[in-house]
């Protein structure tokens, strides 16, 4: 069985743009905009699932070993 590779903030952020571009296209017919539109969606709500989980990792690198918020 092949791993499903993870795709990076970057990446998904690149093919939102693709896919921005193509929608914006008066030559799309109305299936694949549809379509279109839904893997947008879904990359939306993963590119903010990503951003969240950075800035929570963030916060935590800012702790200090004695549990108090580092400066």
């Amino acid at each position: 069985m092949a791993e499903k590779k993870e795709v990076g903030f970057e990446q998904n952020l690149q093919r939102l743009d693709e896919i921005i571009r193509l929608l914006e296209k008066d030559s799309v017919p109305l299936d694949e905009l549809l379509r279109l539109y839904g893997e947008g969606v879904a990359l939306i709500r993963l590119c903010n699932g990503q951003l969240d989980d950075a800035q929570q990792r963030v916060k935590m690198l800012q702790i200090s070993p004695d549990g108090t918020r580092a400066h």
